[in-house]
C-alpha cells in the first residue's frame, strides 16, 4: 500500500488559490495568534479580512491608473468657499447620484476658477467608491481618433472608453478644435447618451461651441450633452494667480 502523498506546502496552496494578501500577512497573524492564544476560529476571519482589504487597495490603484488623472488632486485640498459655484451644488455633486443616474456635468467658466480641480476631485471620489473613470483632454481625444482612423477601429476604441462609468473631457475651448477632436467629441457624447455619464470642463459655455467646431456638429453635440445634464458656471479671477500674488504655492529660493 502506497503511503499517502504529503500535502502541498501552505504557501503553495495559497498561490494556487490566488490569495496573495493572506500569504503576505499569514506569518504575522499566526505569530500574533500564537502569542495571544487566539481561538482558532479567529484566525481565518482575520486572514480573509486582510485579503479583502488588500484586494480593495489593489483595485483602487488599478482604477486610478486606468483613469489617467492629470495631477491626483482630491477633495482633501479642496476649499469650497474659494469656488464660485454654491456650496449646496458642490455637496449635491459630491454624492455622485448624477453618475448613477447617467446624467452629465458641464463646468464652464474662465481659466483658473477650479473647473479641472472639481472634476478631478469628483472623479477621484468616484474611483474610491468602486466606479471606473476615463479622463481625456479634447486634444488627446482627437489623437485617439486619428490613430484609429487608419485601420477603421474608431468605433471599437470608443466602445472601450464607454466601459467607464464616468468619462471626463477636460479643457474644451482652450485650443482650436481640429476635425479629429470635433468628431471624437461628437461620437463619444452620442455613444454615451443616456448610457454613461460625461463630465466636461470648458472655457466656453456650450452655446458657444459652434465658435470652435463646425456648427452642425456643435449643435448635435450640445443637444445630447445638455439633455439630462447639470450646468455649473464658474466666475471670478484665477485662483492660481491669486495664490501666486499671495505668496502661496511657491517655495522661496535658498
Amino acid at each position: 500500500m502506497n503511503a499517502p502523498a504529503a500535502p502541498p506546502h501552505p504557501d503553495t496552496l495559497l498561490r494556487w488559490l490566488r490569495l496573495p494578501h493572506v500569504r503576505r500577512h499569514a506569518p504575522d497573524v499566526l505569530a500574533t495568534a500564537k502569542a495571544q492564544r487566539w481561538d482558532p476560529a479567529e484566525v481565518l476571519p482575520t486572514l480573509f479580512s486582510e485579503e479583502a482589504a488588500g484586494r480593495d487597495r489593489a483595485g483602487l490603484a488599478t482604477r486610478r491608473a486606468r483613469a489617467g488623472f492629470p495631477t491626483g488632486k482630491t477633495f482633501d485640498a479642496w476649499e469650497p468657499a474659494a469656488f464660485s459655484v454654491p456650496t449646496s451644488t458642490q455637496q449635491a455633486l459630491r454624492t455622485l447620484e448624477w453618475v448613477h443616474r447617467r446624467e452629465n456635468l458641464v463646468v464652464a467658466g474662465p481659466s483658473g476658477t477650479g473647473k479641472t480641480f472639481l472634476l478631478e476631485a469628483l472623479s477621484q471620489q468616484a474611483v474610491e467608491q468602486g466606479l471606473h473613470v476615463a479622463w481625456f483632454t479634447l486634444e488627446a481625444l482627437g489623437v485617439l481618433v486619428r490613430a484609429h482612423r487608419a485601420d477603421d477601429t474608431v468605433t471599437k476604441a470608443l466602445e472601450r472608453i464607454l466601459r467607464a462609468d464616468l468619462i471626463v473631457i477636460d479643457d474644451i475651448g482652450l485650443l482650436p478644435v481640429g476635425p479629429d477632436a470635433a468628431e471624437g467629441l461628437y461620437r463619444l457624447v452620442d455613444a454615451a447618451y443616456e448610457k454613461r455619464s460625461i463630465a466636461v470642463s470648458s472655457n466656453l459655455h456650450p452655446a458657444g461651441f459652434d465658435d470652435i467646431m463646425p456648427k452642425t456638429l456643435a449643435t448635435a453635440t450640445v443637444d445630447r450633452l445638455l439633455h439630462h445634464a447639470h450646468l455649473c458656471q464658474t466666475s471670478g479671477g484665477s485662483v492660481r494667480l491669486t495664490q501666486v500674488l499671495a505668496g502661496k504655492g511657491v517655495k522661496a529660493l535658498a
